[in-house]
């Protein structure tokens, strides 16, 4: 019995997109097995966004999933669908069930050249998605107000430690958290995606100035990877590397790249876009979500291309890039593929990739490559027309 690929559809024109991929490079050529499940906000209305936490479920089921990017409401989106409230973003469900680390990776063709000349190879960023600023508590203080960090510890006793006097002026003042069971499955999956790309990973923090908060993280990567994996890389000849996160900055900027890199939450944020702004674009950049237990989700970095869609309702054309989408595709059937032994699968994502940057490199491409290739001879093709050269190209490689 063939595993299905547990398929999430989308919102905007990512969603338009979706369906023509299906429609002119998947169904075509392969017998297409997919779990289906609308992860269209209008769906996820309807079904209190159940269908989200329901997707997630039947991925670790499954093992591989595909997604389609997705709405995350604002309080405009709530009052142009007409929501009942405004949900969460489904990404960050999804990764919450899955326990799972996002990796990002841009897709280099030649033509496109990354801005730092010594790139070569694409570098992988992997960030965990879990506390730091993003789930901090803060504060404005008045002069005159002190700051303290109350512990009260599990057998009630209290441990208080100043923050900060603000008795000669006002302030601000910022609480982080993180927990060792989030930091382990972040350091585990890389560690694991590490030996399936068969790359080296690279991490950094300031424990030097953090020597407790920044020194825990290395402390547990450097722990699991001495017991758990140090013989594995060896096997497969990769090198796990930990320096502080400046020095990690400027290696990685002196490198041929080529690495995956692994950061804290808010440098993954940063670094993921200028590692994406500096290989070309944000549609050129893949992005797959891996747990500590070997379930993967595969999907596009970029958004749902809103502008664009709105654009396509008015029946006007647009030239909106889909490379990421088919390559969460192929980064999903190859995986299915590996995972069942399906060799041909493998070799079907393989030579879709292939054909797809081909197409690029004779230089048929969308607008927003056009603008920043540095071929001189490009044809540039609306979004259908893209897919359709792709195929063209695809029908001469299988």
């Amino acid at each position: 019995m063939i595993t299905p690929l547990v398929e999430m559809d989308g919102d905007e024109m990512t969603r338009v997109l979706w369906q023509m991929i299906k429609d002119e490079l998947l169904e075509p050529f392969i017998d297409l097995k997919t779990e289906y499940y609308d992860l269209g906000l209008k769906h996820r209305n309807e079904t209190d966004d159940q269908v989200t936490i329901d997707s997630a479920h039947a991925t670790l089921k499954h093992g591989v999933a595909v997604k389609c990017a997705t709405i995350t409401p604002n309080a405009a989106r709530v009052e142009e669908y007409g929501l009942k409230k405004m949900y969460k973003s489904p990404n960050g469900t999804i990764r919450g069930i899955l326990n799972g680390t996002v990796f990002r990776t841009p897709i280099i063709v030649k033509g496109i050249t990354p801005c730092v000349k010594n790139w070569k190879e694409p570098i992988t960023i992997a960030r965990h998605a879990y506390g730091d600023v993003y789930q901090n508590v803060e504060a404005k203080l008045s002069a005159g107000d002190k700051a303290e960090l109350l512990i009260t510890k599990a057998d009630g006793t209290t441990e208080k430690k100043l923050i900060h006097d603000f008795g000669k002026g006002a302030g601000i003042v910022q609480s982080q958290h993180n927990v060792n069971d989030s930091i382990t499955s972040f350091a585990r999956s890389c560690f694991n995606y590490a030996l399936d790309q068969k790359k080296d990973l690279w991490f950094g923090a300031k424990d030097t100035i953090s020597k407790q908060y920044d020194h825990t993280f290395k402390d547990i990567f450097n722990e699991i990877f001495e017991k758990e994996y140090k013989e594995k890389f060896e096997l497969a000849q990769i090198e796990y590397f930990y320096s502080l996160i400046d020095d990690i900055v400027a290696r990685i900027m002196k490198s041929k790249g080529g690495m995956i890199w692994a950061c804290k939450n808010y440098d993954g944020d940063v670094m993921s876009d200028m590692i994406s702004s500096a290989f070309g674009s944000l549609a050129m950049m893949t992005s797959v979500l891996v747990s500590p237990s070997g379930v993967y989700e595969y999907e596009a970095a970029h958004g749902t291309v809103q502008r664009h869609y709105y654009n396509h309702l008015k029946g006007e054309e647009t030239s909106t890039n889909s490379v990421a989408t088919i390559f969460a595709w192929t980064g999903a059937l190859r995986k299915r593929g590996q995972l069942d032994d399906i060799p041909q699968l493998v070799k079907f994502a393989d030579k879709l990739e292939l054909a797809t940057k081909q197409t690029i490199e004779e230089g048929k491409m969308t607008k927003d490559l056009a603008l920043i290739t540095s071929m001189t001879e490009t044809v540039t093709l609306n979004s259908h027309d893209f897919i359709v050269a792709v195929r063209k190209k695809l029908e001469t490689l299988i």
